[in-house]
């Protein structure tokens, strides 16, 4: 008789004591990996931050995939053998764009794979991730990002699927799916609601509880009853009063008997220490952590939490129920997974798998479609054949273009043998056509202008701890220094040693074939350069594979199919500035503009055409489906992403201009035209009414086709009555 993983974790938790309970509750990060660390190791903890992200930092270059599957399993052996019942650990690792233990496949950053709007492509990379985890002994990933961005100040902006609910919800339930089919546990993060005003990074959340389960809850509950996430991280910030770390209404009330998570929660990295010495709340860290289990947070990362939690118990804080009902989510997980089964891994089967062909070609592949084209005035697609000299400006041309933000191991930035940057790889492109020209920004006038074309990459580091006041292009006397206590991407020091925008402005001055390609994860100011400026590349931090695909794309060799997945401001004085606000009572406009974006949501351009016909739409009991032909009517291959947006009126509650319910990629040859049908559910007409009661209320709606949340192709008026769509018209 196979019993299943609780009734397992059951058996096993009756034959523990008081002392190894708390210990597997426990966590440690150990670094730098050096002589003393079996003195250091506290090898009978259930949770360890996998040595393999810290093995590269003494060595000064990158450590091979089997000697990290080594070093995480010496470190699961001695663990098992400092517990009676020789019970694994849980190892885990960063992996927002990539297995972060070393030099793992490296993949755009998330806004990059948001604007893919390919659900399926990132699942694939969630799978991938996996295996890169899972082949070396990691078997927890503390991703995705499932925040919602309506402010792109956040510094974390790169890490996040942009502004819509939608989005966030889909590709965080498919990475889930793709690491958990690996036996790796997906960890959403960070919830919930962990930045504020001006886009400050874990500051208090104000937002109401609508707005919270509107916007900012969705992603979480789809990655946990779609994606099937095993555990959930806990955020920084207080929410209605209480820090989310030991926040009952969010850990217990929502996450658990509402939507029926029956994973564990981690803290974010030293949160619980947060919740007396950030937010004051306690005046010892023992209650705060006796406060944090009680409320529903189990496991404390990544320090040890033993002393406190059995100070807790010892002062009735806490008691053994306490201490069990959270042990048992976690060893409930580490039988699903099979780490009970199979606690290590196979050091050959790790340098074989990691950065294999097949992994790079996938890479490759996200990084041509994450790209976007945001503007274009003839210039794009360069012509190969008319080009003999290229010039090349920019700080972002000659680095490899995978960002800084959780790339690579600790204190050593991602590198690999066979990977380009930009520059090497469009040198290697035209070489015996054309000579590519590398000067510094002093040089402009003289290079740009002798040249047949000129391009400028530009340079920006984001990410946590990295929030903006101002979104331009930074300039010389832009100096970013983020020295990391947490140990996840170690220490970043950044000095911009030009002024990129007044450099732009002189190579579009005196060469009218000139490109911008941005390297960067959120939004920038483009107003003191894009006029003058014939074409921008939004090439976002492509991953390893990056620099092929923005010279493939720059010549036309791949055609550009990425959306916006989050809306650029004009400046930074329209922010917050997103797509589905809720209707102002007066309008929207500022002296200077009339708070119309630079670039909408969804927005995309391509080098081919596309032409959106037959538009029909019909209700069923599942909802509604569009059913049209897209045909590409263009030279080119290439992709359309049709959306589809939904607009409330008359409803019990004020709702969004409009929202993204459904969308779709077409993938077309040239002179192609296919059929397509997109489902649109039921629940993209549920809300909350005034009572806060989630269900199908009565309503009138719009319903529209689009290729942008602007750009609309045809509408379907509707209304719900008791329950049931009613298809009135079309226009």
């Amino acid at each position: 008789m196979n019993k299943s993983p609780e009734i397992k974790a059951e058996e096993l938790l009756k034959k523990l004591s008081l002392e190894e309970k708390i210990c597997q509750l426990s966590c440690q990060m150990l670094y730098p990996i050096r002589d003393d660390y079996e003195e250091r190791r506290m090898y009978k903890f259930g949770n360890f931050r996998n040595p393999g992200h810290f093995l590269h930092e003494h060595r000064g270059e990158p450590v091979s995939p089997a000697e990290v599957t080594d070093e995480i399993n010496r470190d699961i052996r001695r663990s098992m053998e400092c517990n009676s019942q020789a019970v694994p650990p849980i190892e885990h690792a960063e992996a927002l764009h990539g297995a972060q233990w070393g030099m793992a496949t490296c993949f755009p950053q998330p806004i990059g794979m948001a604007s893919m709007f390919d659900d399926e492509l990132v699942e694939q990379i969630g799978d991938v991730i996996g295996k890169e985890c899972a082949v070396v002994g990691v078997r927890q990933a503390l991703t995705p990002v499932v925040n919602v961005v309506r402010d792109c100040r956040w510094g974390r902006t790169i890490e996040s699927f942009g502004e819509d609910v939608l989005i966030n919800s889909d590709m965080g339930a498919a990475i889930c799916r793709g690491l958990q089919k690996n036996g790796v546990i997906a960890t959403p993060k960070h919830y919930a609601d962990n930045y504020s005003y001006g886009g400050r990074d874990s500051n208090v959340s104000e937002t109401c509880e609508r707005t919270m389960r509107e916007v900012y809850l969705k992603p979480f509950e789809k990655c946990i009853k779609q994606g099937g996430a095993m555990s959930i991280m806990a955020a920084y910030n207080s929410w209605d009063g209480v820090p989310c770390t030991c926040n009952e209404k969010l850990l217990t009330d929502i996450l658990r008997n509402e939507w029926g998570f029956e994973g564990f929660v981690v803290s974010d990295y030293n949160s619980v220490e947060g919740v007396w010495e950030a937010h004051r709340l306690y005046d010892t860290e023992w209650k705060a952590q006796a406060a944090s289990l009680k409320a529903g947070m189990d496991v404390d990362l990544p320090q040890n939490s033993y002393d406190d939690l059995m100070t807790a118990y010892k002062e009735g804080w806490i008691d053994e129920a306490d201490i069990d009902r959270a042990l048992m989510r976690v060893l409930t997980a580490k039988y699903s997974i099979g780490l009970m089964d199979k606690p290590f891994a196979d050091r050959d089967e790790a340098q074989r798998l990691v950065r294999c062909e097949e992994h790079k070609k996938l890479a490759l592949e996200t990084a041509r479609r994450s790209m976007v084209l945001l503007k274009n005035d003839g210039v794009l697609p360069l012509n190969k054949n008319k080009i003999k000299k290229l010039a090349v400006f920019g700080m972002g041309a000659d680095v490899f273009p995978v960002g800084e933000n959780y790339s690579g191991p600790f204190e050593v930035k991602w590198t690999a043998e066979d990977a380009k940057t930009p520059l090497q790889y469009l040198r290697e492109y035209l070489d015996g056509v054309a000579e590519v020209i590398f000067a510094d920004d002093e040089c402009i006038e003289q290079v740009a202008a002798e040249c047949d074309a000129a391009i400028y990459m530009t340079a920006l580091v984001e990410g946590e701890g990295l929030d903006r006041s101002d979104i331009r292009l930074p300039g010389v006397t832009r100096t970013v220094q983020k020295d990391d206590n947490a140990v996840i991407v170690g220490k970043i020091e950044f000095t911009v040693t030009t002024d990129q925008e007044e450099s732009i402005r002189r190579m579009t001055a005196v060469n009218s074939n000139s490109a911008v390609v941005l390297l960067n994860g959120s939004p920038v100011d483009m107003s003191s350069w894009l006029d003058g400026c014939g074409a921008v590349l939004e090439a976002w931090f492509p991953g390893e594979q990056g620099a092929q695909a923005i010279c493939e794309i720059l010549f036309g060799d791949v055609c550009p199919s990425g959306k916006l997945p989050i809306t650029f401001p004009r400046s930074v004085g329209q922010l917050p500035l997103f797509y589905s606000m809720k209707p102002s009572g007066r309008g929207y406009g500022y002296i200077e503009n009339d708070g119309s974006p630079l670039y909408p949501f969804g927005y995309g351009l391509s080098y081919t055409s596309f032409k959106l016909d037959g538009i029909e739409c019909a209700t069923s009991e599942e909802g509604v489906v569009i059913n049209l032909t897209v045909e590409n009517t263009g030279d080119f291959d290439g992709a359309e992403v049709v959306q589809v947006y939904l607009s409330g009126i008359n409803c019990d509650v004020v709702m969004p201009l409009k929202e993204l319910k459904a969308y779709k990629r077409v993938e077309l040859k040239k002179g192609e035209k296919v059929q397509v049908s997109i489902p649109v559910t039921n629940e993209a007409f549920c809300y909350y009414d005034r009572r806060m009661v989630w269900g199908m209320h009565n309503g009138d709606y719009n319903l529209c086709v689009a290729t942008s949340c602007t750009d609309v192709k045809k509408t379907f008026e509707m209304k719900v009555r008791d329950k049931e769509i009613i298809l009135i018209s079309d226009c």
